[in-house]
């Protein structure tokens, strides 16, 4: 018997074993040889696409796209299988003290078991691979792969160039009449509220034409506002719009229940705000031929010259704006031939291009150019941009393609014989999506990917770069490169598609990077229709939901997640974008469904409960529930071991539980106000910590000390400091090497003690520092900080800051004086300081009754703010001087000063008449405003601050 149990286990036990040890040793090189195939399948699936695309016979057509179907979702099963093997590879056991040999042990072998089940896992999908791939390239040969040159081997790509993230009045091509037209039309003429409308089909440039002239005029009218229409907009969101605009505009806060006014309630507020005054807004890209009755009663006619400036593409919209009594029509026609040429000239030639001739190329081409092109790719340039209709968005686009892949005039050629292979429609718009389809294909893969998720956001929505960033990082758009961070990896790729005309910039920085983008809605179209074809994403704004794919955007919560759905196990990504309730039973269902998230984002849904089964989502790594209304996360979190990023800036107070610190990959906790209360004495185990705010202080200090631990902080903010822990902060932030960013935030006592802030690390990485804190003296260390871009003070109570000191750091661009941040009575600005400055602002300053500007200071200066400054009543000598100066807001100052600056009485209006955009609010404050007692004062501008401006 002993024997027969021997001869078994050696002929069959003994095999088997030796074959699951071979396959746990091999594992680790199959998983990166299953990494690489996954790229070469992508691959071959975009050529797949290809050819269901050019393919004619409709049923074969169909055929070929239920194939597509099938090694998509191969494809989705290899993805899975090397996230499961990264989440077991890197699994800890559940309790760290567990040390017990029989706890590791049986630990050690359930870890084996999950790694065994994934080699055979991936020996199955390895195979499943190979079956799809041949069965489709039996029936239908995809032939050699085309990366959109079709085989061109003298294509060559050139390193990206930084093309300005705006477009210039001295780059716009092409509109010089439209807009001479325009601002006659807008400035001059008729007392009478009038609509003028620019009519003209996607890809004319409508709305860049607009917003130069609006850019242009709008210094002309008292208010003005830019409204982009939403093609799915509601009456109510519109007029929320045109009131946090107008608000904004004016400095102001939008009232505290605009977010809950009805129709008629905002229609009031908006007549309000424009009652009386001359005005000029731009509703850009209207659909709705109807959307004239929506707005009309809440542009009020003053009689006093107000416009109204429209873009459509719709003929229709026009015709029903004709209504009102007073109107004009501009309708846009494609540039000509030689405009057009000019315009592929300055995007194919690169930032050099100027005028008619590229810079770069003039010593190579010497007298070789003729009119605005170089005389040997003259013909070539205009029977391309006759293939593009000579519409701008698609000459834009294919002009980027040249500069990366075009150098000769032969090139050239070999270009427009491909382009003529594409484009086989003689129609207009199908020119254009097949030229930004072409601009497409000419991306790697993730690039490709980045441009996709433009698509899970709503049509015209303005997407902030940090969330987009985040997400691109959670979704593996982005990998690490040395010498860089991820966030800055992420930055490369959003200039990359801004350079090649993909992704339009919404805003600026003060730093001039980009704070928010779009895409056009014509490029938003091609990306829903490729997001079809692929499964990158489906869309749920009704109840409609089949197929396969990879990502959810829900504009519903109406949505049935009870219901099977083929496509439901593969979902990677949900982003929640709907005004309806979440109810409980909702988010718990929905947490159960898709528990293999990497993506949860439900930003300004209406969330006020996170449900427990919450951590059943373990492959998170991206998590927002910003400017929801929950009040607290559940200890389950705890669980979700690959989360990196979670974002709680809700309007309360968010009590984080202790099981956070479990979380050892999070790099990025966002909060307007966490507690520490949980956390305190562990929050140093979050080691892998690059971004944390705002953290509220405990009152014994400990997490102070606890912060010395995480030494990858870059952004650190802290509120609620107090005095008598500045020892304890100092010796932490010395720790701290990586540091961009420094927020110390005082907690406001009414007798306020001065601290000192003894920093005695170079801190040579900080970009960022804010201080709201009672200081013994300006601290020395801050001068020799040679990368600070921004220096914000606030209450500090000085006597003396040296401008000098600060007039000579390399590279400060924005200074702000805030509420009681100086007691001083004079500020000097002497020749030759703050040469790089492009912001400075005063606020609150009690004391200050002169400023003296040298001719050689503030060379640089765009934006000078001076608000509530009550003994300041002469204007600043040396104004005059800023020759760069662009903005001036002067806002809560006395009636002498502003007096003194009135543009027909003012004996010191000519010191700022040469400021193009100068804002005075004319309701300045009651005297009797300055003479609250201080204390009192700092209180209310403390707490203000804590939740508005900062």
């Amino acid at each position: 018997m002993a024997e027969t149990a021997v001869s078994f286990a050696s002929q069959h036990v003994l095999p088997k074993f030796l074959e699951a040890v071979k396959m746990l040793k091999d594992l680790p090189k199959e998983v990166a040889d299953v990494t690489d195939e996954l790229e070469n399948f992508q691959d071959f699936i975009r050529d797949a696409y290809k050819v269901a695309e050019v393919e004619k016979d409709h049923n074969r057509r169909e055929r070929i796209r239920k194939r597509l179907i099938r090694l998509r979702e191969a494809a989705f099963r290899m993805e899975d299988v090397i996230d499961d093997y990264v989440t077991c590879d890197e699994k800890q056991p559940e309790d760290p003290r567990c040390a017990a040999l029989l706890c590791e042990a049986v630990e050690f072998i359930k870890t084996q078991i999950h790694r065994l089940q994934i080699a055979y896992q991936i020996q199955d999908v390895k195979s499943l691979v190979r079956a799809e791939r041949d069965g489709f390239q039996n029936h239908f040969p995809t032939g050699s792969r085309s990366d959109g040159t079709r085989g061109n081997e003298n294509f060559t790509w050139q390193k990206l160039r930084m093309d300005p993230l705006f477009i210039k009045k001295d780059e716009v091509v092409g509109f010089e009449e439209d807009i001479d037209t325009l601002k006659k039309w807008l400035t001059e003429g008729r007392e009478e509220r009038t609509v003028i409308s620019i009519v003209g089909m996607a890809g004319l440039g409508k709305t860049t034409l607009s917003k130069q002239v609006f850019d242009q005029v709008h210094t002309d009218f008292e208010c003005h506002a830019l409204i982009t229409v939403s093609r799915s907009y509601t009456v109510e969101g519109l007029l929320r719009d045109m009131t946090n605009k107008l608000c904004k505009e004016r400095r102001e806060d939008p009232p505290r229940d605009v977010a809950t006014m009805d129709q008629m309630s905002l229609i009031e507020e908006v007549r309000n705000r424009l009652h009386n005054k001359r005005y000029v807004v731009l509703f850009d890209d209207v659909w709705n031929e109807t959307f004239w009755d929506d707005i009309e009663l809440a542009l009020i006619d003053n009689k006093n010259g107000s416009r109204i400036l429209i873009t459509t593409r719709d003929q229709k919209v026009v015709d029903f704006c004709k209504k009102c009594l007073f109107f004009e029509v501009h309708k846009l026609q494609p540039l000509s031939n030689s405009k057009s040429l000019e315009l592929l000239c300055k995007k194919a030639f690169g930032n050099g291009f100027h005028g008619c001739c590229p810079k770069d190329y003039e010593e190579a081409f010497g007298n070789g150019f003729h009119g605005c092109c170089p005389k040997d790719y003259e013909e070539v340039g205009l029977d391309i941009v006759r293939k593009c209709g000579c519409l701008p968005l698609a000459i834009v686009a294919i002009g980027s393609l040249l500069y990366r892949k075009c150098k000769s005039p032969s090139d050239w050629g070999l270009f427009s014989q491909h382009l003529s292979l594409e484009l086989e429609s003689n129609s207009e718009l199908d020119c254009v999506k097949k030229i930004l389809s072409l601009s497409y294909d000419d991306l790697p893969q993730n690039l490709r990917s980045c441009l996709l998720y433009f698509g899970l956001y709503p049509e015209d929505h303005e997407v902030k770069c940090g969330r987009l960033f985040q997400q691109w990082i959670a979704e593996g758009f982005v990998k690490h490169e040395r010498g860089r961070n991820l966030e800055e990896v992420a930055e490369q790729h959003l200039m990359e598609l801004i350079s090649r005309s993909l992704v339009l910039v919404s805003s600026f920085t003060p730093e001039d990077k980009v704070k928010a983008c779009h895409v056009h809605d014509s490029i938003h179209e091609m990306i829903r229709g490729k997001m079809k074809t692929t499964g990158f994403c489906h869309y749920i704004n009704d109840f409609e939901s089949s197929g396969i794919f990879r990502r959810l955007t829900m504009a519903t919560s109406s949505y049935d997640l009870s219901g099977t759905s083929e496509g439901s196990q593969y979902v990677r990504s949900i982003l929640i974008f709907t005004n309806e309730v979440l109810s409980e039973e909702f988010t718990k269902y929905l947490l159960a469904k898709y528990m293999r998230l990497k993506v949860l984002d439900f930003e300004f849904a209406a969330l006020y409960d996170v449900p427990e089964n919450l951590g059943c989502l373990i492959h998170l790594k991206y998590l927002s529930f910003r400017n929801t209304s929950i009040r607290s996360l559940p200890k389950s979190i705890g669980k979700l071991k690959n989360l990196e990023s979670l974002d709680v800036r809700t309007n309360r107070v968010i009590e984080v539980p202790k099981e956070i610190t479990k979380l050892r990959k999070l790099r990025c906790l966002f909060g307007y106000r966490i507690s520490t209360i949980a956390v305190k004495d562990s929050l140093g185990k979050l080691t892998s910590l690059e971004k944390m705010h705002e953290l509220r202080i405990d009152e014994d200090g400990v997490v102070i000390r606890e912060l010395g631990k995480l030494n990858q902080l870059r952004d650190l903010r802290l509120s609620n400091f107090m005095g008598h822990h500045s020892d304890i902060l100092c010796s932490s932030v010395n720790k701290m090497q990586l540091l961009e960013r420094l927020d110390i935030i005082l907690q406001y006592l009414s007798e306020p003690i001065p601290i000192d802030l003894h920093i005695t690390s170079s801190l040579s990485k900080l970009r960022k520092l804010h201080l709201v804190a009672f200081l013994k003296e300006f601290p020395s260390w801050i001068p020799r900080l040679q990368n600070l871009v921004k220096l914000s003070l606030k209450l500090s109570m000085l006597n003396n800051i040296p401008l000098k000191s600060l007039g000579n750091m390399p590279n400060l661009l924005i200074l702000s004086f805030d509420s009681g941040s100086y007691e001083g009575e004079t500020f000097h600005f002497e020749n030759g300081e703050f040469q790089k400055l492009k912001e400075l602002r005063f606020k609150s300053l009690h004391k200050l009754r002169s400023i003296f500007i040298d001719s050689g200071a503030l060379q640089s200066l765009e934006k000078l703010h001076m608000f509530d400054i009550p003994k300041l009543k002469a204007v600043p000598s040396g104004i005059q001087h800023l020759r760069k100066l662009q903005v001036l807001d002067v806002f809560y100052m006395p009636t002498e000063f502003q007096k003194r600056i009135d543009p027909e009485t003012g004996e010191d209006h000519w010191i700022i008449k040469h400021v193009p955009d100068v804002l005075v609010d004319l309701n300045f404050k009651n005297q009797q405003m300055y003479d609250l007692g201080k204390n009192i004062f700092m209180e209310v501008r403390f707490y203000t601050y804590q939740g508005v401006f900062f």
